[in-house]
């Protein structure tokens, strides 16, 4: 029901968004929009100093007048994905700890056992010791005398002569092992069953079978970034591949994306700068909204955002959607 929805209300908004005139004053500081020119002049500031992103000219049946041939959009390809939204989420309960003084207190998101061990195991490797004496002997070990008191070798060895490397080698001490040092074993995996692994790379870790079980494979997404003429913001698209390059179905794209955000703010609609399926986008609603409160913010810091960090803020507050695809915003800004 929530898909049908969402079609004819994006029908309805193509419509809209063709009867809109195009914007031609600048409103970005009492509204947080953007007219064409300065959203070319965002995307050109993105593309300077963050490389991985790039203009494209799209389908020529679908090119905007009202930008140019070549700016239609901005893209960035193989974006890393390496975790679902599910995995992100803590499970269990959060305890206030309390402060003696009574000036406050804290969250702790981890409790601990009566035996003071956390309640997660961790995977870890086992430590075992050799504890053999004998590979400690050397050929001098013996010579020395039965009532030489604790200490008086040291003293002695201070005053000989530095002992020759090549004396040392043939000596054989460097074949000695020191039961000091701790060497690691891994404990042997068992191989899971068939039902068992196709089970856990569909909860959303994609291991690969065999003995490479714990291996996750990675997600990538290429995502575009379009003018939105009727709610005169940008606008994110976003389309997945699985390791092999296989796109994504509906339902894995939504396993990316904030469950608070999916099927509402992020909506499968037809890309307006090409042909094809549908891709997944963030609906760009609420995005002047949230843009002229941090216009706000650092206006009353006594600062002053230009329009050319547009896109860099806009990227920033959209990954709460995203969380897990990590892409490239590489430019911080100050708030004050």
């Amino acid at each position: 029901m929530q898909s049908v929805l969402n079609t004819v209300k994006g029908t309805a908004l193509n419509v809209a968004e063709y009867l809109t005139p195009v914007l031609k004053e600048s409103k970005f500081r009492e509204t947080g929009v953007l007219t064409p020119e300065e959203f070319v002049a965002a995307g050109d500031h993105l593309v300077h100093h963050c490389p991985t992103w790039q203009w494209a000219a799209g389908d020529e049946t679908k090119t905007k007048p009202y930008l140019p041939k070549d700016k239609q959009f901005l893209i960035t390809r193989n974006v890393p994905c390496y975790r679902r939204c599910k995995q992100m989420e803590y499970v269990g309960e959060e305890t206030l700890v309390e402060e003696e003084s009574g000036d406050g207190g804290w969250v702790e998101t981890h409790q601990l056992n009566d035996d003071g061990t956390t309640q997660l195991e961790d995977k870890i490797c086992e430590l075992t010791m050799e504890e053999t004496k004998d590979e400690m002997h050397t050929p001098d070990s013996d010579k020395s005398a039965p009532g030489t008191a604790p200490g008086a070798e040291d003293e002695d060895e201070d005053d000989d002569e530095a002992i020759d490397m090549d004396d040392f080698e043939e000596s054989g001490m460097l074949e000695l092992v020191d039961p000091a040092v701790a060497t690691t074993t891994r404990k042997p995996e068992v191989e899971p069953k068939a039902a068992g692994t196709s089970a856990g790379a569909t909860a959303g870790g994609e291991a690969s079978g065999g003995g490479d079980s714990a291996v996750l494979h990675t997600r990538t997404y290429d995502l575009h970034i379009s003018y939105d003429k009727y709610y005169q913001t940008p606008r994110l698209w976003v389309v997945g591949y699985d390791e092999q390059r296989k796109p994504l179905t509906v339902e894995q794209m939504y396993e990316d994306v904030s469950q608070d955000h999916a099927k509402k703010t992020v909506t499968m609609e037809s890309h307006p700068h090409l042909p094809g399926p549908n891709m997944a986008s963030v609906h760009p609603c609420r995005h002047a909204d949230i843009m002229k409160k941090i216009i706000q913010t650092v206006e009353e810091g006594g600062g002053q955002l230009g329009v050319h960090l547009y896109l860099i803020i806009f990227l920033k507050f959209v990954q709460t959607v995203i969380p897990t695809i990590e892409y490239d915003f590489t430019q911080n800004f100050n708030m004050s």
